[in-house]
């Protein structure tokens, strides 16, 4: 039995939550939220092929679901111990997916591809479509790109632009090959400025961050020139795919349609895969792309991770915090379902009746089955509690949860909230799940919603507007809204951020503010740069609403 507990104030929100809801698993839950039993409420979960109508699903899921992502529950599981465990399991699922595809790689002659079977004649098959989407080459020269995240020598609160071009970078040795590039770029000319030094290194660093009550999700942050390119990289991919007709700036979208639609007409299955970016395998990569594409890709990748203090060598080709990872594993799962399905039948096309986006795959239902054996072949195994076929009316995918057409996302609450934002946003979460236990015949939860408003400051809980807004003000009906009319346009009271405070340029050498400046970070006009998760100051005013 654990000693902690969750602040009175959200155990008594959650305790009225469950209440509301009334179901059985609802019950269940409040009553390990009585008796402390936290790593009850982290395991909680519910089956939808348990369930014959949406209303009964959403209340259960919804009661399974609040704490469930909760980075403080009080429980005893270690997060990190057991996301570094799946790590490994990753590793060595990927070890075996190499020695088993090494044998169709063309240099060992074990097997000829235009003669060996299906698994060759798939293969071959995959190999095209990468290469009609992609073509032979990658290009020459990359336009390198700085993400928002630590890098190997970056981490903390110094990673922004100006931070990452003043320290000394790092890179592996293979990416040895965009050394003259990079020295062409005002960052290159900033670092030789101050006589700094390249910092080769031998891979990426091993990090975790929050991801459920259970267990961690695994990153990695990569050397600062080899992310750099990474990013350009996968901004090629990105653009290779969108000129196939595939665009992954707006596929989450197009993933709830079809998911939402599917839930009715079952004609697609929605697939998730278990720990997918660990698990695509250097052989993987080498096998199905274009060589020139491969190696490009490859001399980018870190070969080793920094994990607890030991470097590792990576089966693995790359993982989340590489910074085409998403549009490398987006482009294989999606050739592969693709070939799947022009074998049984299917026109297989991209954005047609195959969407992939990442690791979430939308398929016809008929091929499931083949599409899963295929995946299993080159190492992936399907998450089975995301994956979903057949005649269940239940579809998911990219964060749209449909039962027969109703939309029945449950609400999870992440962080503890205790300034008034944090609340507002608990406040909203449970306003559009009331709005789903209605559409789904319910009645809606008021009471936890009320007691959540009254964690809020009087003068913060007026602040009341439409859920295009987002979290500056809690959503309601219209008429609760205050409103001020100003040259003919309406604005509505809201709890607004204050511009953040930026970190001057005048901390930065000129030779790095100039990089800063070709490189396009904006600033000019704040005289500086805001740093990653500012702390933010709010206040009551008025923002215009249409």
């Amino acid at each position: 039995m654990q000693i902690m507990a969750l602040p009175s104030d959200v155990t008594r929100q959650a305790s009225l939550f469950y209440e509301g809801l009334g179901s059985p698993v609802a019950l269940s839950a409040a009553a390990m939220l009585r008796s402390g039993d936290w790593d009850g409420l982290a395991k909680l979960s519910v089956n939808p092929s348990s369930y014959s109508d949406p209303l009964r699903y959403l209340c259960d899921a919804s009661a399974a679901a609040l704490l469930k992502k909760l980075q403080q529950l009080p429980s005893s599981y270690d997060k990190r111990a057991r996301a570094i465990e799946k790590w490994w399991d990753g590793e060595k699922d990927c070890y075996r997916t190499n020695q088993r595809l090494f044998a169709y790689m063309p240099e060992n002659q074990v097997f000829d591809l235009s003669r060996a079977g299906v698994v060759s004649f798939i293969i071959k098959d995959i190999q095209k479509i990468i290469r009609g989407w992609l073509g032979t080459k990658p290009p020459s020269l990359l336009n390198g790109r700085f993400g928002p995240g630590a890098t190997f020598s970056d981490r903390g609160g110094r990673t922004t632009v100006p931070d990452k071009m003043s320290s000394d970078p790092t890179l592996t040795p293979n990416a040895v090959w965009f050394l003259p590039q990079w020295l062409g770029t005002q960052w290159g000319a900033a670092l030789a400025q101050r006589s700094g030094e390249l910092s080769f290194v031998r891979g990426n660093r091993f990090a975790t961050v929050p991801k459920t009550a259970l267990i961690d999700r695994c990153i990695a942050s990569e050397p600062s020139i080899n992310g750099f390119y990474q990013l350009a990289l996968g901004r090629v991919l990105r653009d290779k795919l969108r000129r196939v007709g595939w665009d992954l700036d707006s596929a989450q979208d197009i993933h709830r349609q079809v998911a939402e639609k599917s839930s009715v007409s079952l004609e697609f299955a929605t697939l998730d895969l278990s720990n997918a970016s660990d698990t695509v395998s250097k052989e993987l990569v080498r096998l199905l792309l274009p060589r020139d594409w491969y190696d490009q890709l490859n001399d980018l990748r870190s070969p080793a991770t920094l994990i607890d203090g030991k470097w590792v060598v990576l089966e693995k080709f790359s993982s989340m915090g590489n910074g085409y990872t998403f549009e490398l594993e987006t482009i294989i799962f999606a050739a592969i379902t693709c070939a799947v399905s022009r074998m049984a039948g299917y026109k297989g096309d991209l954005g047609k009746d195959v969407f992939v986006f990442g690791d979430d795959i939308i398929c016809k239902d008929g091929v499931v089955e083949d599409v899963t054996a295929v995946l299993a072949f080159f190492g992936f195994s399907l998450n089975k509690e995301k994956s979903f076929c057949g005649k269940l009316p239940f579809r998911e995918s990219c964060g749209g949860d449909y039962f027969s057409g109703i939309a029945v996302r449950p609400f999870y609450l992440k962080e503890l909230p205790s300034e008034p934002q944090e609340y507002i946003a608990f406040a909203n979460g449970l306003h559009a799940l009331n709005s789903r236990l209605t559409i789904s015949g319910g009645v809606a939860n008021l009471r936890a919603w009320f007691s959540v408003l009254d964690s809020l400051p009087s003068w913060v809980r007026h602040c009341r507007g439409p859920k295009d807004l987002g979290d500056i003000v809690v959503h309601d009906d219209e008429s609760r809204w205050r409103i001020r009319w100003r040259n003919s346009i309406r604005y509505v009271r809201a709890w607004k951020a204050l511009r953040p405070k930026a970190v001057s340029f005048n901390h930065f050498t000129p030779d790095v503010v100039l990089a800063c400046a070709t490189y396009g970070t904006g600033g000019s006009e704040i005289g500086g740069v805001i740093p990653r998760n500012p702390n933010l100051s709010y206040k009551v005013g008025w923002v215009p609403c249409s």
